[in-house]
């Protein structure tokens, strides 16, 4: 698997995640600051509402450009199955439910991309996988809550 085009795939996920969002947050600015939505006694919050959205929404492109930045930066490595899992490995895990594939990166958890035929989703360090999976290697399992995850691959 050639991970330097994965990591070129989930930038390219994260701009269009991002153009979505600094739209979103226009819009949202725009129905903030629309005459329409200003108040007319000191009961009507759809002005306040609006305000509220409209910060949470350029918290969110805030949020996907340091990802943006973080992601950009990182050194690709490649793992073998020697290797214990660290920051960048890809991982395939395994349970009786189902297969997962994991990306472990210090920044933009729960962005999920379609990468050669496979569903990944980036995780943390901070996530309860992530602890999990840290310093672990080939075979190993992991137990999150009450599931249990066998690690299959790692690159």
């Amino acid at each position: 698997m050639d991970k330097k085009l994965l990591f070129e795939k989930l930038k390219q996920e994260i701009k269009k995640n991002l153009q979505l969002a600094l739209g979103a947050a226009q819009n949202t600015y725009d129905i903030a600051t629309h005459e329409e939505n200003k108040a007319e006694n000191k009961y009507d919050t759809r002005g306040l509402e609006a305000s509220y959205l409209a910060g949470a929404q350029a918290e969110r492109v805030r949020d996907l450009r340091e990802t943006l930045g973080v992601v950009a930066s990182l050194p690709v490595k490649y793992f073998t199955a020697e290797n214990k899992i660290a920051l960048t490995a890809l991982v395939h895990i395994s349970s009786d439910e189902k297969n997962l594939w994991v990306l472990l990166l210090p920044k933009g958890g729960g962005q999920n991309f379609s990468f050669e035929d496979k569903r990944i989703q980036v995780i943390t360090l901070e996530s309860p996988l992530g602890k999990s999976l840290i310093g672990k290697g080939l075979e190993d399992e992991v137990q999150v809550k009450d599931k249990f995850y066998t690690i299959v691959e790692i690159f």
